[in-house]
């Protein structure tokens, strides 16, 4: 019905649309705009998964490329793409908005701005997933930055002005820091793109840095520091993580589904879109550094949430041990110390996979597992893991769903989250023994703190906590949204191809294009020299 290219504008654009239309109805009809809202993410999703059906994953490369003259003078492009990297991702964000906005129906207070900022966010996420064009990157990266500030500041629990600050000043600190990196580049690349201004275009920028003459060793390893803390900061990974907890804690229900299932992964996306393929040489250099911090988020956070008596608060920690995953397996990159070249590349080509299936699986369970608390703290008002218990008795089908989700979370497998974790940890033996058993152990970790919570929330003598009369079982939309979330939690875990069809071959060219870049770079002296082919 629409080509390839219309689809993307139109996933980009449509809740902008629906947004600017809700603008005009009437405050009063909260239930019409609540619905309103509901078809934009539902024609969203099923335009992500019509492009889906377009994508032709043998090539491997980006497809259906559409760039559009913005601002002649500086270079700038209205440019956008996708392969199955990114692709697999728009599908993720269409789908957790859709049942993000279905949990939104208990949102009561200021109904009509609360949607039009929900609609706005999501243009800003997809944005960000499709962007070729550095600058356009960069304007949809900092979309997203106020909707998400006013919907934890305003529609967020006690501390939420705490919380929201927090979370703008580190989002905001991290999108300046990306702003330094895009203007080096900018200009580094000016000699090379025939009329003397610089490029924006990420394709050129990444082709030129795989051929080692343009960008020097020295702006590649400051522009990847500048890059990995701005995209460290959305993961998070250890120490940059401070702000996670107290924006989940604070954050309304959906917000938080929508903070860990799509937001979190737009760091992890930032890294392997633009930090590595545009400094391959410093990515390099900076390996064994972001392996030990990916190591030390996925125990630290592990160790976190265990310490955790707030049931929200223990699934936030859990985000940032199940995203360190995610850095691990995309740093093993290991090289020879004899020839230069990557070292064990089928074990770099498995992390890079394993962490891209790690982003798709968290983003489908740690949503549920934001939802399952939002279900009981509804009824009850509190999140005391002390004073839960018995909840199985009570509500048999809500603590059913919530024991899949949870082990959906923990890494069961034939559940999503076991494939991710082992193919990471696999390759991270090749890169170093002793921090893959670390890694290992934040497995056992996890298994500890979800088992816990699951013994004093759902098992146990019966419930005495605070408003034990309100404990009913879940309506007929709280059941469409666990099911509409176990489903895949079964599906990816049984079937990982679901991914693996879409991003091997985009993982398998940007390994190739990586240690090429890092060969091909000139190295200061005392570095690891190579034999250019």
């Amino acid at each position: 019905m629409f080509s390839p290219e219309v689809l993307s504008n139109l996933i980009i654009f449509v809740p902008t649309i629906f947004a600017f239309l809700l603008i005009f109805a009437d405050k009063t009809a909260v239930e019409f705009m609540r619905v309103w809202t509901l078809v934009g993410t539902a024609i969203t999703f099923a335009l992500s998964v019509a492009l889906l059906g377009t994508y032709a994953p043998a090539d491997g490369g980006i497809q259906q490329v559409v760039a559009k003259e913005w601002i002649s003078s500086w270079n700038i492009y209205y440019r956008i793409g996708y392969d199955g990297i990114s692709l697999t991702l728009v599908v993720l964000t269409g789908f957790v908005f859709l049942i993000s906005m279905l949990a939104s129906w208990g949102i009561e207070k200021h109904v009509k701005g609360y949607l039009i900022l929900f609609l706005i966010l999501e243009t800003g996420v997809m944005g960000v997933f499709f962007a070729l064009d550095f600058f356009l990157f960069y304007v949809f990266w900092e979309v997203m930055l106020l909707p998400m500030y006013f919907l934890i500041g305003i529609w967020g629990g006690p501390r939420r002005e705490y919380a929201a600050i927090k979370f703008f000043l580190y989002t905001l600190a991290g999108g300046v820091l990306m702003l330094i990196a895009m203007l080096m580049y900018f200009f580094a690349s000016a000699s090379h793109t025939g009329n003397g201004v610089g490029s924006f275009n990420l394709l050129e920028l990444a082709k030129w840095a795989a051929q080692g003459n343009v960008f020097s060793p020295g702006l590649q390893v400051a522009g990847f520091i500048l890059l990995f803390i701005g995209f460290a900061i959305k993961v998070p990974t250890f120490p940059f993580h401070t702000w996670l907890p107290d924006a989940h804690v604070e954050a309304p229900t959906p917000i938080s589904m929508i903070l860990a299932g799509v937001l979190l992964k737009l760091g992890g996306y930032g890294i392997i879109r633009i930090a590595y393929p545009l400094c391959p040489y410093g990515a390099q250099y900076a390996s064994y550094a972001l392996v030990a911090i990916g190591v030390v988020s996925i125990v630290y956070g592990a160790f976190a949430a265990l310490a955790q008596t707030d049931f929200k608060r223990m699934v936030a920690y859990s985000s940032v041990s199940h995203m360190g995953y995610v850095l691990l397996g995309i740093a093993v990159w290991k090289i020879n110390e004899v020839t230069g070249a990557a070292e064990g590349a089928n074990y770099w080509l498995m992390g890079m996979s394993g962490a891209m299936f790690q982003m798709i699986a968290h983003g489908v369970s740690s949503p549920g597992m934001f939802f399952c608390v939002g279900v009981i703290y509804d009824r009850v008002h509190h999140r005391d893991l002390n004073q839960f218990g018995g909840l199985a008795g009570l509500m048999p089908r809500y603590s059913g769903m919530a024991a899949v989700i949870f082990f959906a979370g923990l890494g069961l497998p034939g559940l999503c989250g076991f494939i991710g974790e082992v193919f990471v940890v696999l390759s991270a033996w090749n890169f170093s023994k002793t921090l893959a058993i670390v890694s290992a152990s934040g497995v056992i970790l996890t298994a500890g703190y979800i088992l816990w919570a699951l013994q004093r929330v759902y098992l146990g003598p019966a419930y005495k906590g605070p408003h034990p009369e309100a404990i009913t079982p879940m309506n007929s939309r709280e059941q469409a949204i666990g099911w509409a979330l176990i489903v895949p939690c079964f599906a990816l875990g049984v079937y990982p191809n679901f991914v693996f069809d879409y991003t091997d071959k985009p993982m398998a060219k940007l390994v190739r294009s990586l240690d090429e870049g890092y060969q091909n770079t000139p190295k200061p002296h005392g570095d690891v020299q190579t034999t250019q082919k």
